[in-house]
């Protein structure tokens, strides 16, 4: 999806969040505790594949008014020519919908952002809940199938993929960073400190923290972090960890033994890192929470000072090599970080029927990326790049919004989407280029997508426009020099010659 800031790109891709949101919520309410949007009407038809099972599945979800009743969701699977309805509380309704739907925004992007913000919330509040229970009460928390990542997870999403990767997988995330591989790392867990909320004692309870309490879940992260760690310290006052990693093949066997792939890893170092919320004050919380019930909010939930999180990183270092020795991960530029990001959840998300939904995954990125970014993405060494017929690349989908023409002309015109929005009506008109974007110019994109003729600045164009409207061929000439390569330039030295001819007349 293609357009100008403000044509609703970005609300489209929040729509079939929130919507996808409400049917899972309907069917998994146990996975998707609530819904960022219960008054959202839609109609989504698409096709899915079943585990075991040849041919496609083709699924219609809608919530639809009806009469004066409050409209309800509703699947249905065609069988032949006829609409088949589904039993939205049976097993296999939960297998027709996306594994996962990762939501991604290299900015603060709140538009996108709002679902999978409900869908956090609902699951640490119940996290929350559960960590009160006794012990042997407190069973797994069930992960939602809704996942951001963000600027905020970068690094979570990072040091999985450089743990559990293979090598051509980390060769792929790191190549544009002009490092060879992570060479070290520190994250520190603080369950008592300052910023953080404290538990209220039980009588002759002795097994209880003295701050934040973790569910049986979270307590197993840290002692398999502890097992993995070179070396690790805890502080009893204030209980505080300290966990030290030197990134070795027996430490990623060591990660291995505990964790089951990439995925599983950040989802565990991501639930440690949810617990940054609790330092945020309650008031603050409980006003975006409102904001956010009320769909008026108009920024994020803020992030805590580094020194008054529950969970951070630190001295996140990769291996260099040759003089340069070691490089620490801030010295990376924004672009570097992103690109790392965006392969490694491609390389995490690398299985059947997830929808992945990318808000300018290449804002950062210079020119030169911005044309190979396609061409990366697919030839990604997992299955998410596997070309053959039937393999799981073919089972996945992608919604991405830019504003640029590099990942349109990578694809045929079936597949851009131009969105503008009409000013008179208020509408956002959305239609396929008129002409055939797959390896056509960034000229001809820019000319049909956002109607720039020629592709060059506005300032430079008013001086162009001016020399055209001279009739001193000196003056035109003059002012060529100042210009450089383009037609413009040829026409304006083909209005030099005209003049001249005229002159000699």
């Amino acid at each position: 999806m293609i357009g100008p800031n403000g044509a609703g790109k970005s609300q489209f891709i929040q729509v079939v969040a929130e919507a996808f949101q409400s049917i899972l919520h309907a069917v998994v309410p146990t996975e998707e505790r609530a819904e960022g949007n219960p008054d959202l009407q839609f109609e989504i038809e698409y096709v899915t594949s079943l585990l075991g099972q040849a041919e496609p599945v083709h699924v219609r979800a809608h919530r639809l008014a009806e009469g004066r009743r409050r409209p309800v969701v509703r699947l249905a699977i065609k069988a032949g020519d006829e609409w088949v309805e589904c039993d939205l509380k049976a097993p296999t309704t939960a297998a027709l919908l996306p594994a996962k739907v990762i939501g991604y925004t290299s900015g603060a992007n709140e538009t996108l952002s709002l679902p999978f913000l409900v869908s956090r919330s609902g699951y640490a509040e119940e996290v929350g809940r559960r960590a009160l229970r006794e012990p042997e009460e407190q069973d797994a928390v069930p992960d939602t199938r809704l996942m951001l990542i963000d600027y905020g997870t970068h690094l979570e999403v990072l040091v999985a993929n450089l743990l559990f990767g293979s090598k051509q997988q980390r060769a792929a995330l790191l190549g544009e960073a002009r490092v060879q591989d992570l060479h070290s790392f520190r994250c520190v867990v603080q369950l008592a400190h300052s910023a953080a909320p404290k538990a209220q004692p039980r009588r002759g309870d002795s097994s209880r923290r003295k701050g934040i309490q973790l569910t049986a879940e979270l307590e197993s992260y840290l002692d398999c972090l502890r097992r993995c760690a070179t070396s690790y310290r805890h502080d009893i006052d204030d209980d505080s960890y300290t966990f030290d990693f030197l990134v070795n093949r027996e430490s990623r066997k060591a990660f291995a033994s505990f964790w089951s792939s990439t995925l599983d890893l950040y989802a565990a170092i991501h639930k440690l890192a949810m617990l940054n919320d609790l330092a945020i004050p309650k008031t603050t919380r409980e006003r975006f929470r409102r904001d956010t019930q009320l769909r008026t909010f108009a920024s994020r939930l803020p992030e805590p000072q580094d020194e008054d999180k529950v969970f951070r990183f630190e001295r996140v270092v990769f291996d260099a090599g040759g003089p340069k020795g070691t490089v620490d991960y801030v010295s990376l530029s924004d672009g570097e970080h992103q690109m790392a990001q965006l392969l490694g959840t491609m390389c995490m998300v690398s299985f059947p029927n997830a929808l992945f939904l990318l808000d300018e995954p290449e804002s950062h990125f210079n020119p030169q990326w911005r044309v190979k970014l396609l061409s990366k993405v697919l030839s990604l060494p997992t299955s998410i790049g596997s070309r053959g017929e039937g393999g799981p690349a073919a089972l996945q989908d992608g919604l991405l919004t830019t504003h640029s023409p590099f990942v349109a002309s990578d694809l045929p015109k079936e597949r851009v989407f131009i969105f503008n929005k009409n000013m008179e009506t208020g509408r956002i008109d959305v239609r396929h280029p008129e002409i055939e974007t797959f390896g056509t110019t960034f000229d001809a994109i820019l000319a049909e997508c956002f109607a720039i003729r020629p592709p060059i600045a506005e300032v430079s164009m008013a001086r162009i426009e001016e020399l055209k409207s001279s009739d001193d061929p000196a003056v035109i000439q003059r002012g060529m020099n100042e210009l450089g390569d383009s037609v413009e330039k040829i026409m304006l030295a083909d209005r030099v010659r005209q003049l001249q001819r005229q002159a000699k007349q």
